[in-house]
């Protein structure tokens, strides 16, 4: 049986359903495993041969040791995942991986759907009911919300910064209704996910039996590994390593993929795209860390992240300790990071320029956030032309699908992405949502007096 710690070192190690549903540790640290079970080179290998809910059950399976029936678990992936991830080729060997076929077109519906099937499963077993309390920067909400949508033991409270998300974004939450409540905040993202946290801690709302579905939660960031294997397996040749650039907010993606990573996956180096909120590449290069606040609003929205909470766990993997507000008491192997990494902070004007040049050169569409990454992805092969000379494989995420963004799209390329099947319709729907401050007194009372 596998065992969690939390990154803060204050409280007990714990089991995997443990750290599902309490989302995150009782002294404010965030879960990792104590060990990362290591896959044979040739397990990893035979991948190319399996679909995608067949990988994804060999790799979750590798935390859950003891924890799950190996049949309820299969059941799980298929049902969650019975979408297309497609690989288009760019060019030469570089290739975008849309994360955007999901029910809520977003790479969130890869854990969320998981996330939701899983804690079903230990709720019931334990005759449980949870408030899973979120907050997002665009497409967490949506995606939380659609995987948990009618479940009878889980309630769901949204947090959202009301002027940094998209009038699709916002409508994907607030017109579900059912179990699903949303809480629109005059504030940034830091605010909203800072309620949540000071949430988990207070000791008056322990009776509501709180958990989260952010990327704190690390029943996030376990099935988020899982593209990252699909990619490599469809796409390597001979066992090479491959280049990844993942567009990055509160760093649950990329801590995916670091985990893919230390399990086995051959990677040569993790581009860490970030936009003007631009706080870990200088720590990558200064090794000082400083937050952002508030975070800078730039048009990949869902990236308007100050201090993400994942940096904790990134630190944690390289053998330094970072607290939930930031403080290093344990610097982390900086040179052996800066080996394995590369960020990159993009403006909002490049990101607007790789949209047009993205189109009109290669016709591919891109939308703000896979724009920062593969911005990333370029400027990083320019400035090594020896590594670009070696035809690397490398595979940029797009992390959200381009209908989600149409004013920019518009006025960018000067015409509206067709929509998925997902949100086809919503613009019709009657939204209900509450707005509120940034106040935690106002925010607990909600809680008290609705749950």
């Amino acid at each position: 049986m596998m065992l969690f710690y939390s990154t803060n070192h204050s409280t007990s190690p714990v089991t995997f359903p443990e750290a599902l549903l309490q989302g995150q540790a009782p002294d404010r640290g965030l879960y990792l495993p104590e060990q990362i079970p290591v896959m044979e080179a040739s397990q990893i290998q035979g991948f190319g041969q399996k679909a995608y809910h067949e990988i994804a059950f060999e790799v979750i399976s590798r935390f859950l040791v003891n924890e799950i029936e190996p049949e309820a678990l299969m059941a799980a992936c298929a049902d969650a995942y019975n979408f297309a991830i497609p690989l288009e080729k760019v060019t030469g060997r570089q290739y975008v991986m849309r994360l955007d076929q999901g029910p809520t077109a977003s790479f969130k519906d890869f854990a969320a759907r998981m996330m939701g099937r899983l804690m079903q499963y230990y709720l019931k077993r334990e005759n449980r009911k949870l408030l899973i309390l979120t907050a997002t920067s665009g497409d967490t909400g949506s995606a939380i919300a659609n995987a948990f949508l009618g479940l009878h033991n889980i309630e769901v409270v949204i947090l959202f910064p009301e002027k940094e998300v998209t009038n699709r974004q916002r409508k994907q939450m607030t017109t579900l209704g059912q179990n699903i409540s949303v809480l629109s905040l005059d504030g940034k993202f830091d605010d909203c996910q800072a309620l949540v946290k000071q949430a988990f801690s207070d000791p008056d709302l322990t009776h509501l039996g709180l958990s989260s579905a952010n990327s704190i939660n690390i029943g996030r960031l376990i099935p988020q590994s899982v593209y990252y294997f699909y990619a490599w397996s469809r796409l390597a040749e001979n066992g090479e390593k491959a280049i990844f650039s993942v567009p990055s907010g509160n760093f649950g993606d990329m801590m995916g993929g670091i985990l893919a990573m230390k399990m086995g996956l051959p990677v040569e180096r993790f581009l860490i795209a970030v936009n003007e909120n631009d706080e870990f590449p200088t720590y990558l290069s200064t090794g000082k860390y400083g937050k952002i606040e508030p975070s800078k609003n730039c048009i990949s929205s869902a990236m308007n992240v100050g201090h993400p909470s994942n940096l904790a766990r990134l630190v944690a993997l390289f053998g330094g300790v970072m607290d939930e507000k930031g403080g290093i008491s344990k610097q982390a192997d900086l040179e052996k990071m800066r080996n394995e990494l590369w960020a990159l902070s993009v403006t909002d004007d490049q990101t607007r320029k790789t949209i047009i040049e993205a189109w009109k050169n290669h016709h591919l569409l891109l939308e703000p956030h896979g724009a920062v990454g593969w911005k990333c992805l370029q400027t990083y092969l320019d400035q090594y032309p020896e590594i670009s000379n070696s035809d690397p494989l490398c595979i940029s995420l797009e992390t959200a699908h381009p209908a989600k963004f149409p004013e920019e799209i518009n006025r960018l390329l000067g015409f509206d992405p067709d929509l998925p099947s997902s949100l086809t319709g919503i613009e019709d729907k009657k939204e209900n949502f509450t707005v509120t401050d940034k106040d935690y007194e106002s925010f607990k009372n909600f809680l008290l007096i609705n749950y």
